[in-house]
This record gives C-alpha cells, structure tokens and sequence, in this order.
C-alpha cells in the first residue's frame, strides 16, 4: 500500500560531546520506498542509519517502526533488529563458520527455524545473490564482493520489513562495487523498503525514489533522485554535487 509509514523520525537529536551529529531530524520512509542518504563525510548520515535500529541511542525526538516506537533493550530490541536488517561496511561474517552457516545462523537462534527449514531458506537466498555455489566456504575464501552479498542474503534471511545499508561498497575495490549495487537494485524492484547511505551516485540516481541530502547533522534536502541531481536548491548540495560528479 502507498503511502503507508514504515519508518519515522520525528525531531530526533544526537550530540557526540559537543558535535551535535543529529540535528531535529524529520524522516519518513514508507513500506517498499527506497530513500538513499548522501552528504559530506561527517555530516550524520551513518549515525542516522545506524539509530533506525538503535545501534546508536538518540537524546530526544522519537523514531518508530511500523507503528511501534523502537525499544530500548533486551529481548523486543532483539526482536526489532530481526525486523530491520543491517548491512555495514564491513562485512562481519563469522570467519569460523561456513557461507550456508553463518546465513542459517540468526534464524535458528532467534526466529527458532528448523535446521533444515533454514538451510533450505539461505540456499534459496544464495542463489538469489548469486553465490549458492559458494555455500560451503569460508569467509576468508571469498572476495570483499562475495561477503559483502552474502552478508546481505545474512540479513535477508531474518524476512526483515526493511533493510538499512551502511555504505556496503565502501570498503570494496572498484570493480567489486557493481555486483553488490546490483544484488541491492533487484531488492529495490522486488519493493524491499530500504534506507542507504552510500557515495554510488549512479545507485542513487538509478534505484531510490528520493535522495535526503545531509550536511553539518540536518537533512538539507529530501526530493527525487531527478529533481535533486538536475536541480539541487541548497548551495551545500550544489557545492557537494560539483564536486563528486566531475570524477
């Protein structure tokens, strides 16, 4: 259904001793919308993916999910991590585990699946990324490409209502970038609502349905990918725009 919320912040602040990181930040993001967030480094973007799901505590303002304000601990913080799925930058594998194992993992221990059931499901979403063929390795035996899409099956396996990325490809070499961004495109036709912080404009351009622009901890800008890369209004975006699109 359009139009419906799954995601909202609501004059949220955050301070890291004096920076003020988070500043009344307003966010909606609807079931099946794919918002991508960009800025200058420092300018909050991280810190606001990462308070969706509370890996960061905020001071005031409220954030809710699907209806629910996010819990502050325990086992209905567990529960909400289950709902919204994280992918970071570093991938964050289990090394000691295999490919098939480490995607089985969260959905025995916390969904409480059967083993079989769940090594059906992640071999299903191996083949989805690309890899089934990968299953039986090991982290360490794939490329940063390979972990980081496994990494993502890892989180799809958990049936999340939204996924959050982190700059997945940042910390990959330029020629690994692409099979990540393509795996998140499909995700993005296939209406997974997803929030992501990334510097692949092309990605941006291609896959969201709004870029929020940030700077100095504040949203400057939340419009179309088209409105926004054809006809930024802020100065600050216009400034971070000539910069990034000459390379």
């Amino acid at each position: 259904m359009a139009g419906e919320a799954l995601i909202e912040l609501r004059g949220v602040n955050k301070h890291y001793g004096k920076l003020h990181v988070l500043q009344d930040i307003d966010l909606t993001v609807d079931r099946g919308e794919v918002v991508v967030v960009i800025g200058p480094s420092g300018s909050g973007k991280s810190t606001l993916c990462r308070a969706i799901n509370r890996l960061e505590t905020i001071e005031s303002g409220t954030i809710e999910l699907d209806g629910r304000p996010l819990p502050e601990e325990g086992r209905a913080l567990a529960q909400l991590r289950a709902e919204v799925g994280m992918v970071f930058q570093s991938f964050n594998l289990f090394a000691h585990r295999t490919v098939l194992d480490n995607i089985m993992l969260a959905p025995v221990k916390v969904r409480k699946k059967r083993k079989d059931e769940a090594a059906r499901r992640a071999r299903e979403l191996l083949d989805r990324v690309g890899l089934v063929s990968q299953a039986d390795k090991y982290p360490a035996q794939l490329s940063g490409g390979q972990q980081q899409r496994v990494a993502i099956a890892r989180a799809l396996a958990m049936d999340p209502k939204a996924l959050l990325f982190d700059e997945p490809t940042s910390a990959l070499d330029p020629e690994m970038i692409n099979e990540v961004l393509e795996v998140m495109r499909q995700l993005a036709r296939e209406g997974m609502t997803m929030v992501v912080v990334t510097h692949e404009m092309g990605f941006a351009r291609s896959a969201a349905n709004r870029v929020v622009f940030m700077a100095d901890g504040r949203i400057v800008e939340d419009r179309t990918p088209e409105e926004f890369f054809t006809a930024p209004r802020s100065e600050r975006a216009k400034d971070f725009l000539s910069k990034i699109l000459k390379h």
